[in-house]
């Protein structure tokens, strides 16, 4: 008898802990992902800035990253969290969301149906599983967001700063690589260069050119610990106008040359 096999996408959980200073690229970083991200953080807290908004977190938090959300958060000593990549989001929201867990019991359906996933993922589990448990997961995530108190959502998502901050970061994760200037993010947003900076600032701490260049940062430190590529491929990559412009801004950024950083990295793993 035939029976009909179904290809299912690539489903990942992955660790979210204090790797040290120099590790900390690997979280705090702007970085993006073509695929939706759930993170859950079960202990300790931090800041985690998400669409250029800055808000802090702490222990049976859900915050959820639909694809080309630019995001990076603070992992102290005390934090430990998990991050799943959604392959398949539909029906999911296509908004980010943070979700404070304050009741026990949502805390820990929330924590079995993670361990569900997580069982199902490993080399004994089956994918079709792990699938029933994720869509099991959009069910809980859809009634605690329909039995959030309205009053816990975050306003300061709604204001026109930070709007225009979502937009912003959302052209970033989709065009960092295409060499861009601050003012011509600016302009095709019908605003100044200043205007964005001072967004950008009212929401996140950071300026536009920090959010764009710390993207950038980003994805320098995966292609040198993940790749082979050369200096000169990754400068002109990245749209660096030579190596040697693109050294000087990596060391200004981390402390160290781009090979230096590498030779120091080994294996890197990253969300």
């Amino acid at each position: 008898m035939n029976m009909m096999t179904t290809s299912y996408p690539a489903v990942a959980l992955t660790t979210l802990s204090y790797g040290g200073p120099a590790a900390r690229w690997r979280t705090e970083a702007m970085r993006s992902h073509a695929t939706a991200r759930l993170i859950h953080i079960s202990k300790g807290q931090g800041r985690i800035t998400v669409a250029g908004l800055t808000n802090g977190y702490g222990p049976n938090n859900l915050i959820y990253l639909p694809p080309y959300t630019m995001y990076g958060l603070e992992v102290g000593p005390t934090v430990f969290g998990q991050m799943l990549t959604l392959p398949e989001a539909t029906g999911w929201p296509e908004t980010p969301f943070h979700l404070r867990l304050r009741d026990v019991d949502p805390q820990k359906e929330l924590v079995t149906l993670i361990e569900a996933v997580e069982r199902e993922l490993q080399p004994n589990g089956d994918p079709r599983a792990a699938q029933c448990h994720l869509g099991l997961l959009g069910i809980f995530v859809e009634r605690q967001l329909a039995q959030r108190d309205p009053s816990a959502n975050d306003a300061r998502r709604e204001t026109a700063a930070a709007r225009l901050v979502a937009k912003y970061t959302n052209m970033i994760a989709q065009e960092f690589q295409s060499d861009r200037s601050v003012a011509s993010y600016a302009a095709a947003l019908g605003v100044t260069p200043t205007h964005l900076t001072r967004s950008c600032r009212k929401t996140s701490g950071h300026s536009a050119l920090s959010l764009l260049n710390d993207r950038i940062h980003f994805e320098a430190c995966v292609l040198l610990r993940e790749t082979t590529l050369s200096v000169q491929d990754i400068a002109q990559r990245l749209r660096f106008g030579s190596p040697a412009y693109f050294t000087r801004s990596f060391q200004e950024k981390s402390g160290q040359t781009p090979s230096a950083f590498r030779r120091k990295g080994g294996p890197a793993t990253r969300p």
